[in-house]
């Protein structure tokens, strides 16, 4: 299958865009954003910032990944997120990009399912095959380790580990 982008989408020509990606109506792709191959963005989806996804990866409408995070310390430098293979990420999920507390990086592995409307805030940890359910919130500097399933409508406390 080749690549198809929307011509109701605005990918800036300075993003990298693997084999067969999808990219639907209303998608907003930055500069500094690469997508790998075979992942699929549903209409509404916006990368902005230094994001780099893996392959097979299936983002739903209303996607936010890359956004500066909600932190009042944050100067704007350049940080980034980096998301691993086989993700999906349903409707309305935000996933910001890190500060310069830790690495530099709001990491997400593979194999996750996170449900609508869940966040993950600047500097998270999240191994493989986590399942977060629908509202599940993530505050900052959180770590998560593989095969954690959190139910829905929680808040983790800032800088805790699961």
């Amino acid at each position: 299958m080749a690549t198809n982008i929307s011509p109701h989408a605005v990918v800036d020509p300075k993003a990298e865009i693997g084999e067969d990606v999808q990219i639907g109506h209303f998608c907003v792709i930055g500069p500094g954003v690469k997508i790998g191959r075979g992942t699929k963005l549903e209409n509404g989806v916006t990368l902005v910032g230094q994001v780099t996804l893996g392959e097979d990866n299936h983002l739903f409408p209303g996607v936010v990944v890359g956004a500066e995070p909600q932190d009042v310390s944050y100067r704007g430098s350049e940080t980034r997120v980096v998301i691993g293979d086989h993700n999906i990420f349903r409707e309305s999920v935000t996933i910001n990009r890190a500060t310069e507390k830790e690495d530099g990086v709001t990491r997400i592995g593979s194999y996750n399912f996170l449900m609508a409307c869940s966040h993950v805030a600047h500097d998270c940890k999240l191994g493989d095959h986590i399942i977060m359910a629908n509202a599940t919130l993530l505050g900052g500097h959180v770590h998560i380790y593989d095969h954690a399933t959190l139910s829905g409508g929680i808040g983790v406390h800032h800088f805790s580990t699961i």
